[in-house]
């Protein structure tokens, strides 16, 4: 599996989509590393195999703008749940997953 966070330069919105990838990755109990590409790209896409988690029908993202549609955690989680070999386990509700960083 390869997973890419493309960001243009000082987007305010990378750390945010890393950490919700992170945390996808986490719930999901998936070691995979993020490759992190910063250049003019719509920003942030976060692609797992090269497929746009938020728009998994369209062609790769091309030049840099400012993405209105920020990658949620059910978006990277069925992105990454559409790769993740059947032998793995996944909760077939987002809601099962114990976020890091959520109040319980």
């Amino acid at each position: 599996m390869r997973i890419e966070l493309l960001t243009a330069p000082h987007c305010p919105h990378a750390a945010p989509a890393r950490q919700v990838i992170t945390d996808c990755l986490t719930g999901l109990g998936l070691d995979v590393p993020i490759i992190d590409q910063v250049g003019r790209y719509p920003s942030p896409t976060v692609l797992v195999n090269g497929v746009d988690v938020m728009r998994p029908e369209a062609a790769a993202p091309v030049g840099d703008a400012c993405r209105l549609d920020l990658p949620t955690p059910q978006r990277v989680l069925d992105g990454l749940r559409a790769d993740t070999p059947d032998h793995v386990q996944t909760p077939s509700q987002p809601t099962e997953l114990q976020w890091p960083n959520s109040p319980q």
